[in-house]
């Protein structure tokens, strides 16, 4: 059985990280996403480690279960072949600015009167209403903007870091999926494609604001921006005599139940900054240097099972490397052996989610080779043998 979003045909014109996770997010779940590249392929195919060119460990990552088309659309071969493909496909993605898709021809309202049920979805730094429109934008600029380093300053008390993550580019993606298909669900109710704008600046603001806006939430301000808990310094992995252990204790019953394990049960009735979850947000720090410590007392091996018991919240800390080695994550499928046909044998990232009617297609195409499905995709648009032949010429051949 085919993924909750089989028949979906999405056009994905995006590069990178942001629009690419996009896109995969709706391929995992069963649409027909074609890859349509430049001749020079995604930027990140040449990001390494590899064993062949153009096809980088993240470039795997965020391109399976698609194919890959190359056309140059700088040339009117190239573009006349795209509206081909418009025509018979629900969305088309792209995460450059719209000026840049304006003057290659393809902005929304060309596609439209090719297409009026087109999904048109723009992915990029910010929103086209406001005074920062058309500026460049990449991960860390958006990180910054969002007031993240700053953030992450503030807990740690050093200097402003971004976080070792591309939280930005990821955030945005999962946001574009979302929106995606509700503009899908939309047009099965009127009829009508529509374009969609989801940027960067405006979704990683939403996403900071919404927990660190705290007492300038209201007018006048009840206090300070920031909420407490995730800003103290003492919010980290505990060390313990032989490593470090994550332990969340936030439930009344949660600290009740540790301070008994402590041998300081008192406190919770006695001690007024534990009266409630106001007041252990307030006397965060103290809290948890509390904790931190009685975890320094023990193993982690000890804590985990003492914690466990208790049913408090926990978790080791780990690292990539033995992440990788998770049981749990083996057990669900999520870290699994493939053969991919040009790269041998590879590690790949499962679904997270699982449907029980369609269970979808986890890892059914890898990520594709530069072009590698061209010729199959401009025969299905219906383009003639010697069409498919002339554009197949422009770019890479896989055939």
């Amino acid at each position: 059985m085919g993924g909750a979003l089989s028949g979906l045909r999405v056009l994905d014109l995006t590069s990178v990280l942001m629009g690419p996770f996009a896109t995969q997010l709706m391929a995992d779940m069963g649409a027909d996403v074609v890859k349509i590249e430049s001749p020079a392929g995604d930027t990140v195919r040449g990001i390494g480690p590899m064993r062949h060119a153009g096809m980088g460990a993240i470039f795997l990552h965020v391109n399976r279960n698609k194919r890959s088309l190359v056309l140059d659309l700088k040339k009117p071969e190239g573009l006349q072949a795209f509206f081909k493909l418009v025509e018979a496909a629900d969305v088309v993605v792209y995460n450059i600015r719209p000026q840049a898709m304006q003057r290659l021809g393809i902005d929304y309202e060309r596609l439209r009167a090719i297409n009026p049920r087109i999904i048109y979805a723009g992915l990029y730094g910010y929103s086209e209403k406001g005074p920062y429109a058309g500026k460049p934008a990449y991960d860390d600029l958006i990180q910054g903007a969002a007031a993240v380093p700053s953030l992450m300053s503030r807990a740690s008390g050093g200097e402003p870091r971004y976080v070792p993550l591309t939280l930005a580019d990821r955030t945005v993606g999962l946001m574009a999926s979302n929106a995606i298909l509700a503009a899908v669900i939309s047009r099965y109710q009127t009829g009508l494609g529509q374009a969609v704008e989801v940027p960067m600046f405006e979704t990683m603001a939403q996403y900071v604001l919404g927990e660190h806006m705290a007492g300038s939430s209201f007018e006048p301000a009840l206090g300070v921006t920031g909420y407490p808990r995730l800003l103290v310094k003492e919010r980290r992995p505990y060390p313990t005599l032989d490593g470090h252990l994550c332990v969340l204790i936030y439930t009344d019953q949660h600290w009740g139940k540790f301070l008994d394990l402590i041998g300081q049960g008192h406190l919770f009735t006695q001690d007024p900054r534990f009266a409630n979850i106001g007041a252990r947000t307030r006397h965060i720090n103290d809290l948890y240097r509390l904790v931190a410590q009685a975890m320094a007392t023990q193993s982690t091996e000890v804590w985990m099972a003492r914690l466990n018991e208790a049913d408090i919240p926990c978790m080791p800390m780990h690292t990539i490397d033995s992440l990788l080695q998770d049981p749990h994550l083996h057990a669900v499928g999520m870290l699994q052996e493939v053969d991919h046909p040009s790269e041998g044998r590879v590690h790949e990232i499962g679904v997270p989610v699982s449907f029980s009617g369609t269970p979808g297609l986890p890892v059914q195409k890898p990520a594709p080779r530069l072009g590698q499905h061209s010729a199959e995709v401009l025969r299905e648009a219906g383009l003639s043998e010697e069409a498919v032949q002339a554009l197949l010429a422009m770019g890479p051949e896989f055939l």
